[in-house]
């Protein structure tokens, strides 16, 4: 019996020709599937083509290695043997490359030479027979160039060096998206080398070789964050990445204990729970993948709205703006004749010149509406916080709205006090919200009586408007401070209104860290509201 023969007798009563076994054969499987899966899944693109080679150099050097681990024999272990180290070197080589690709979506012309140049020593000193000094019989194991192995970590430094250089020019250039999928899908790479040079490197100062098995259990979980990164970047997510990597544990955990199994009953039930757990782990990944898919459909939805709706706030900004500018003009004319600037108008014309000017008046005002709604919905609107009598502009608003009350033989009452109320807000803004809603409560009353009312106490500012107009129903309460809530009635007795006053309203309210609601019992019993600001 040689000595090879003797070591592999005394690792199968260890377990460890189980563990050799198992540690290689399952990576190379999942790596060949992996890039496999790669290629099929992208159609052969270049980055693909790129992982497919890194996959399968990488299951060529598992191959050998096993080799060295499970043969009896000497010939068998000293070619395989003979091969490591170039192969180790290529697939870091190939890692990098994959990554440049990946990273940059190019590589140049230099560093393809350095690849090529990285390779070549090793390529030379292997097929010439110099890669290993010789084999050392009586503890089975193969002697290598020092050389070489020294060449070997200078390759492997270069080779995650060129990868650091991509990933700083890539980016540079890439969003907040791309750089974190760029981030992870270099962590998982540098990874997968730290690991594999690492058991390597310890095994070799500890002489504990059993070391290297259990890092290669840990080699296919990066392997599954590249494939994915290749097959679909879209679908780049954490939760995604996780359940794929929960679904191999799984497989791999109820797999293994078909090594140690030896009694038949135990290890058909042994295959039903690993034909179990893979038609759970298929699962996960389905609905991981009909979720991610899911996701990326609402953000491109989304997107598409959010286009939309930014070119209509543009189209309705444009138009607005050109009929604005019209219907300013003309009232002007009508405002230079109803003045006499323009000379004397016969009687029989100033009834047309007083409704072609009010028309026009109210057409700006409605125009002005929608322009401000659609600042706010776009978030354009600024404000100038400066303190000012509230009070004083209360009563601004109350007198200037008077006459239109008194037109409709409604009273309009004020009780806003005796002092001053200095508020710190924007009182251009204020001036619009507020008459927006007295003049709403003058048009919506028919007969009656519009109460405004203003107090203060330690906390708040409180400002109400009590009516006794056409009130409110349930329903249409739902539809106020909303973009263009109209109720039901409402434009049968006010065929002007836009629906975006009351919106404004609550924009700016909200603005000022206020509070604005209203108050109704039902249609024809009135209605109140009420704004709150922080004293």
């Amino acid at each position: 019996m040689t000595s090879c023969a003797t070591f592999l007798q005394q690792f199968a009563e260890s377990g460890t020709l189980v563990i050799a076994y198992y540690s290689h054969l399952v990576p190379v499987a999942l790596a060949l599937f992996l890039g496999t899966y790669a290629l099929v899944k992208t159609r052969a693109t270049k980055l693909a083509v790129f992982f497919f080679a890194f996959t399968f150099s990488f299951s060529l050097w598992l191959l050998g290695d096993l080799v060295t681990w499970t043969t009896p024999y000497y010939l068998p272990i000293i070619f395989a043997w003979s091969w490591l180290d170039l192969v180790n070197i290529a697939f870091f080589v190939i890692g990098a490359y994959f990554f440049g690709v990946l990273a940059r979506e190019k590589v140049t012309i230099w560093e393809r030479a350095i690849f090529v140049l990285l390779v070549v020593p090793a390529f030379v000193l292997t097929i010439t027979g110099h890669s290993i000094i010789e084999f050392n019989q009586p503890v089975c194991e193969a002697v290598n160039n020092d050389w070489l192995s020294q060449y070997k970590l200078a390759a492997e430094s270069v080779s995650v060096l060129l990868m650091l250089v991509s990933f700083v020019l890539a980016w540079r250039k890439s969003s907040g998206q791309r750089k974190i999928q760029l981030s992870v899908i270099l962590s998982a790479i540098l990874l997968f080398f730290a690991v594999f040079a690492g058991t390597e490197y310890i095994a070799s100062i500890t002489g504990i070789y059993e070391i290297n098995l259990y890092g290669l259990f840990v080699l296919p979980l990066f392997l599954i964050i590249m494939t994915f990164a290749i097959t679909d970047l879209r679908l780049f997510q954490f939760r995604f990445l996780g359940q794929q990597i929960l679904a191999y544990v799984l497989i791999i955990a109820v797999g293994s204990q078909l090594l140690y199994i030896q009694n038949s009953a135990n290890r058909i039930l042994g295959l039903i729970t690993l034909a179990i757990s893979l038609f759970i782990g298929l699962l996960l990944l389905e609905n991981a993948r009909r979720e991610a898919l899911a996701r990326l459909e609402i953000e491109r939805l989304a997107g598409e709205l959010s286009q939309a709706n930014e070119r209509q706030v543009i189209l309705i900004h444009f138009i607005t703006h050109q009929i604005k500018g019209f219907v300013t003009k003309s009232r002007n004319i009508f405002a230079s004749m109803r003045e006499g600037d323009l000379g004397l108008v016969p009687e029989t014309m100033k009834p047309f010149i007083e409704e072609g000017f009010r028309s026009d008046t109210q057409g700006v005002n409605t125009i002005q509406e929608i322009l401000n709604a659609s600042n706010i919905k776009s978030g354009k609107v600024s404000y100038k916080m400066e303190p000012f009598d509230l009070k004083a502009l209360i009563d601004e608003i109350t007198t200037g709205l008077k006459p239109n009350a008194d037109k409709k033989g409604i009273a309009l009452i004020a009780d806003t006090g005796t002092e001053p109320l200095t508020y710190t807000g924007d009182r251009a803004q204020l001036v619009n919200a507020f008459k927006n809603l007295i003049d709403n409560s003058i048009k919506y009353t028919q007969k009656g009586e519009v109460k405004v009312a203003l107090a203060k106490d330690s906390e708040k500012i409180v400002f109400s408007i009590t009516d006794t107009g056409v009130g409110i129903t349930p329903e249409d309460m739902q539809n106020l401070f909303t973009e263009g809530g109209h109720g039901k009635e409402s434009t049968k007795v006010n065929v002007e209104s836009t629906g975006f006053g009351l919106y404004i309203v609550k924009n700016i309210i909200d603005a000022h860290k206020g509070k604005v609601w209203a108050e109704s019992e039902g249609a024809g019993k009135g209605s109140r509201f009420i704004v709150e600001l922080p004293a």
